[in-house]
């Protein structure tokens, strides 16, 4: 709340130096979701209520017992938004957050920032979904986390907006800069202990979409630094190092129909790992015999995955979605033999929408792990219950 007030500070600045008539419209919305499932097979107990493919198990008996009942409201999401008049043009702002714990706080019930930006004219800054996403082409799924290879990253930013009108769009920005990496087998791991990322560098993305009459397409590419220093102290070996990673992306919905809407997704990278929903780490560690003071290299991880999805609107009050993504990585050869290759996931539902702000439906997925060199390879279907009421009301100040 006390972010959201400060992102109405500058709202109230030009308010009072505008027209009196001129007010500041604030909407309160959300909803609530709570979630019921059955797990057939094993999960990470920390991601119980998702389906995440790099989450099953890499070996045998890793999470335990399979099967498990689970009841969440980690979906549930509370927002507000403001919109100001002012002589420089519409000022907008929203703040909202859901209770799906990230990070250090996976697994649990907790608050999880989502967005928190204002924009002006042509510019906007703060936190919301990176430009490298697309989120018209989001099937709708019951389930959060949603097809392999999906886009996914919000994040801190400045963008400028120097086209934006019916027929096309061009976003431009500068995102705060991150990355992840596998630390690799046993012996790799401890050797990596002592090394530590940073980033002197932002982010630099770009996304263009083209609106046509049978529906539209979207590009969009990214560039980063990684990079990371030894700070083991030992003068024998300096595994520190850096890594330059990039990514590209199409998507297009094309309905088909008053009633059905066609969705697809293509994205390939090096080192864009983390820009994906759910995937393995940016940096991998691959050996580098050919010098004995750098002998383990950090190398950004390539990746590319799809997924295909149709969503249906059957009537006013039915609706399904139904789809197949995939996703693959090239593994460092320090990685340890279990660690993440390739995902599959599907899923279908049925949606009932009996009025306006309620909906409840039913979901099947289904979720598949390969791993780099071991021969074990998991799989896990889920079936998942939700109930999802939404509110809202505005005010003007």
């Amino acid at each position: 709340m006390y972010a959201f007030l400060a992102l109405l500070l500058p709202a109230t600045a030009f308010s009072q130096n505008g027209d009196d008539e001129k007010k500041t419209s604030i909407e309160v919305q959300g909803f609530i979701m709570s979630d019921m499932g059955y797990n057939f097979n094993s999960i990470d107990p920390d991601w119980f209520d998702v389906m995440r493919p790099t989450k099953l198990p890499s070996r045998k008996g890793e999470f335990g017992t399979s099967g498990n009942i689970w009841f969440s409201v980690r979906q549930t999401r509370f927002g507000i938004s403001s919109n100001t008049p002012t002589k420089l043009g519409e000022l907008k702002t929203l703040f909202n957050f859901d209770l799906m714990g990230f990070g250090v706080n996976k697994g649990q019930t907790t608050f999880h920032l989502i967005n928190a930006w204002a924009q002006l004219g042509k510019f906007l800054i703060g936190q919301t979904a990176s430009i490298f996403m697309d989120q018209d082409v989001f099937p709708v799924t019951l389930d959060y986390w949603g097809p392999m290879s999906r886009l996914y990253n919000f994040n801190i930013q400045v963008r400028y907006i120097p086209i934006s009108n019916e027929k096309r769009r061009l976003y431009l920005a500068i995102e705060r800069p991150g990355a992840t990496a596998d630390e690799g087998n046993d012996a790799t791991s401890i050797a990596l202990d002592k090394v530590k990322p940073y980033y002197r560098m932002p982010n630099l993305l770009a996304q263009y979409r083209q609106n046509f009459s049978w529906g539209y397409v979207q590009a969009a590419v990214l560039a980063k630094l990684m990079q990371w220093d030894d700070v083991s102290g030992n003068t024998a070996t300096d595994l520190s190092g850096k890594a330059f990673g990039w990514g590209w992306t199409l998507s297009s919905v094309v309905p088909l129909g008053q009633r059905f809407r066609f969705k697809v997704q293509v994205v390939q990278g090096e080192g864009s790992e983390s820009h994906i929903a759910d995937a393995p780490a940016d940096v991998v560690p691959e050996h580098n015999p050919s010098d004995p003071v750098q002998y383990i290299k950090g190398i950004p991880q390539p990746v590319w995955g799809f997924f295909t999805y149709l969503d249906m609107d059957w009537n006013s009050h039915w609706a399904s979605s139904a789809g197949y993504s995939q996703e693959t990585v090239s593994n460092g050869n320090l990685q340890a033999p279990d660690a993440f290759r390739k995902g599959q996931y599907a899923s279908v539902n049925l949606r009932f929408m009996p009025w306006t702000n309620i909906m409840a439906g039913i979901e099947y997925q289904y979720g598949k792990r390969h791993n780099y060199q071991s021969a074990y390879s998991a799989s896990a279907s889920k079936l998942q219950f939700s109930v999802k009421v939404n509110f809202s009301a505005k005010t003007s100040l």
